[in-house]
């Protein structure tokens, strides 16, 4: 069955526009503080996830789910870089000799600090206070519905 012209006015396309449109918008206002100390956005979202877990380390496989813009085999790659800078350790799972952990290392948790305050900065300005709290709770709680409903 083909659309119609009447269907390009759908809520749905504008809804997940909207959504697409203020995820690119974010990303753009804070990439030159996270490029600012040389790291790219992907390597940041992986520090800073790893930063943000216990013990500072995530099974390779839960990290390439929770990343938002990396294919499995470009997580492998990333990490050999941040590996190479000192960043970030291999570690073998001691259950599984299949699996290894990313494990952050103190020269990571630097360079995490050293972005987080002008990252801070950035999503104030550009996030946080644009909303409320009532709102900044309820659009939390509707992203991890639409996140969870979606998950690889």
């Amino acid at each position: 069955m083909r659309a119609s012209v009447d269907d390009l006015d759908d809520d749905r396309i504008t809804l997940a526009g909207m959504l697409f449109e203020a995820a690119a918008a974010l990303e753009r206002t804070t990439v030159p503080s996270i490029e600012a100390l040389g790291l790219t956005t992907q390597a940041f979202e992986a520090l800073l996830r790893l930063a943000r877990t216990p013990e500072h380390r995530l099974r390779m496989s839960e990290l390439a789910n929770a990343m938002t813009s990396i294919t499995p085999s470009g997580l492998t790659r990333l990490v050999d870089r941040l590996e190479s800078v000192g960043y970030v350790e291999r570690a073998m799972c001691p259950s599984d000799r299949r699996g290894s952990f990313a494990q952050l290392t103190e020269s990571g948790m630097d360079v995490v600090l050293a972005v987080i305050p002008q990252h801070l900065a950035d999503l104030d300005e550009h996030l946080w206070r644009l909303l409320t709290v009532r709102q900044r709770g309820e659009l939390e709680a509707l992203l991890r519905v639409v996140r969870d409903a979606n998950a690889r």
